[in-house]
């Protein structure tokens, strides 16, 4: 695959501090673009179309979002003018989109795929980032993924929002200041005073069931787990089915075009 960004679409250089915030939507659009460039790859770059479905798909985001076309083309060229983003040319005569998040954020490997799953979900526990990230990069144990974090906070990437013990939220450090000031105070106010479990806290209500839930069973929790990540495989079976009918439809139309 040619991966190759034209002329005026030049990639972010490796920061010496902290990268920049950006706004919402354009670190979905990064999200997404990291995260498919991983999972499918035979896909990406991505369509406009494509980077769509990708952004409003059910499985692994929050929030849950309904971007129209026209709202991610004005963000694209934020991104494009901030050397995070490319246009490039395909086969065809449909545009598409690569990053160059890893460039931006200087991270690579297991790193950046911790990077990819806070900007798709927020915040997080360790356990559940060692989990998600896991799809992308094998993460041995807890210890290794918190000598990760540890790194990723004192370059500034990463940011915990409630203090160490069981149950500790982390998340990218991209969001606006008043963004961040605002997640600071949610945590304070939905952590346990015993520091609670190692809950699920990207889609917040079904975090904060949980904690509230202490009398359900230890298998009760357990099962409860694997239906979520049975439902997660297939949601993300839907979104690859659906990205393969826009690629065929972009096909057609360059047939008929």
């Amino acid at each position: 695959m040619n991966d190759s960004a034209p002329a005026g679409d030049a990639p972010a250089t490796n920061p010496a501090s902290p990268p920049q915030p950006l706004g919402l939507r354009q670190r979905r659009i990064l999200g997404v673009l990291m995260e498919k460039a991983r999972t499918t790859p035979d896909a990406y770059p991505l369509s406009l179309n494509g980077l769509v479905t990708g952004c409003n798909q059910k499985s692994n985001r929050h929030p849950l979002m309904n971007l129209q076309v026209e709202q991610v083309e004005e963000e694209l060229e934020k991104l494009r003018a901030a050397g995070i983003v490319a246009e490039v040319q395909g086969g065809g005569r449909v545009p598409k989109y690569r990053h160059y998040g890893y460039d931006y954020l200087g991270v690579k490997g297991v790193e950046a795929a911790i990077m990819t799953e806070l900007l798709l979900r927020g915040e997080q526990t360790a356990g559940e980032l060692r989990t998600r990230a896991g799809r992308f990069e094998p993460i041995a144990d807890l210890p290794t993924l918190q000598g990760l974090l540890d790194s990723l906070m004192a370059r500034g990437l990463v940011v915990a929002l409630t203090p160490p013990g069981r149950g500790q939220l982390f998340t990218h450090n991209l969001y606006l200041p008043e963004e961040l000031e605002r997640l600071r105070q949610q945590a304070r106010q939905t952590q346990p005073a015993n520091g609670g479990g190692d809950t699920p806290s990207g889609d917040r209500v079904a975090g904060n069931l949980a904690m509230g839930n202490q009398a359900t069973s230890r298998s009760a929790n357990i099962s409860a787990a694997v239906g979520r990540e049975q439902w997660d495989a297939l949601q993300e079976e839907v979104n690859r089915l659906r990205q393969s009918v826009a690629q065929l439809s972009e096909r057609l139309d360059r047939l008929e075009s």
